[in-house]
């Protein structure tokens, strides 16, 4: 391997990791046998997680109290490059993973690749990267000295344990934070939902303005929780006011990866299959025969989705 240490930036949530720092960890140890994470909050508690995915040092920015993680974790990343540089810092596409890779870069003067669904090892770090709406893809890399900064996309890689002795825990150096340090969260919000997470699950049903009008946005979720899945959307109709943004899929919304994703009323505009092309099964319902959506689709169904999906909840709802 010719990349030496890389380190990764792993994101806490309720007592764990989130699933995109997870996979990191795991495609981080395939490009190095040296892998380091940096958190906050409780470092302790994630020890054993961090570990049992590839990483055998945790680096702990401490509690923030309350302050915005981009202004103290960047800083203290800052400290610690000083001390040891690594080849690369991994960052998840997050609102905070965002937030840190941005004040780092100014921090360090050294350029950010975001955007990033593919990394390897060819004689040195190069990332993959969607262009032109997810039609095209191209391949960067760092140049000078200093670590390359690399914000990846949820779902670019496969998240795997590989039974890991628990992390060594390091408290990681306090940087000057400045005026920035003095912004708080005051209060935040989780989002209402029943089922599992859009990114996560393993059936995604999603609609797009096929669907007519927004009150037809209620058969989406009806065969979302028939099917154990979740409901997704396309931008059109988020842009339209039909659905929240975090039902979004696609270049600026989520990706997902599940086993099955059905696509109903969704033409397949190419930004809409960079977020849903890595589903293994996908299902296409749309009456237009010549729809974009039907040329990745592994079974289509050339019909109304008015017509499909209550023919398809009724058969659900009769097996139970």
């Amino acid at each position: 391997m010719s990349v030496a240490n890389i380190w990764v930036v792993v994101e806490p949530a309720n007592g764990s990791l989130t699933s995109t720092s997870l996979e990191l960890l795991t495609h981080a140890r395939s490009l190095s046998s040296d892998v380091s994470a940096i958190t906050w909050g409780d470092a302790s508690a994630l020890a054993a997680q961090v570990g049992e995915y590839g990483a055998t040092t945790l680096y702990d920015v401490g509690d923030l109290g309350g302050a915005l993680p981009g202004v103290p974790v960047a800083a203290a990343i800052a400290q610690l490059v000083a001390v040891r540089s690594p080849d690369a810092i991994l960052i998840p596409t997050s609102y905070d993973g965002r937030d840190i890779a941005g004040r780092l870069s100014a921090r360090l003067d050294r350029p950010v690749l975001t955007n990033v669904m593919g990394l390897s090892d060819e004689g040195g770090l190069v990332t993959e990267h969607a262009v032109f709406g997810g039609s095209q893809t191209v391949k960067a890399h760092f140049t000078g000295a200093g670590p390359g900064i690399i914000v990846v996309r949820a779902k670019s890689f496969v998240a795997e344990a590989s039974g890991g002795a628990p992390a060594s825990v390091v408290a990681a150096p306090s940087g000057d934070t400045g005026a920035s340090g003095l912004a708080k969260i005051t209060a935040s919000h989780v989002e209402e939902r029943t089922g599992p997470k859009l990114e996560e699950a393993a059936v995604v049903v999603s609609g797009g303005r096929g669907l007519g009008e927004a009150d037809q946005y209620a058969l989406i979720e009806e065969t979302a929780k028939l099917l154990h899945g979740a409901a997704g959307a396309s931008r059109a109709i988020v842009d339209a006011g039909w659905v929240p943004y975090s039902h979004q899929v696609g270049q600026t919304g989520k990706t997902v990866k599940p086993t099955v994703y059905i696509a109903c009323g969704i033409s397949g505009a190419t930004q809409h299959m960079v977020g849903m092309k890595g589903s293994k099964n996908i299902v296409a319902i749309n009456k237009d025969p010549d729809a974009p959506i039907f040329q990745i689709a592994d079974f289509g169904v050339v019909g109304d989705v008015h017509k499909v999906l209550p023919a398809l909840i009724e058969q659900l709802k009769a097996r139970g």
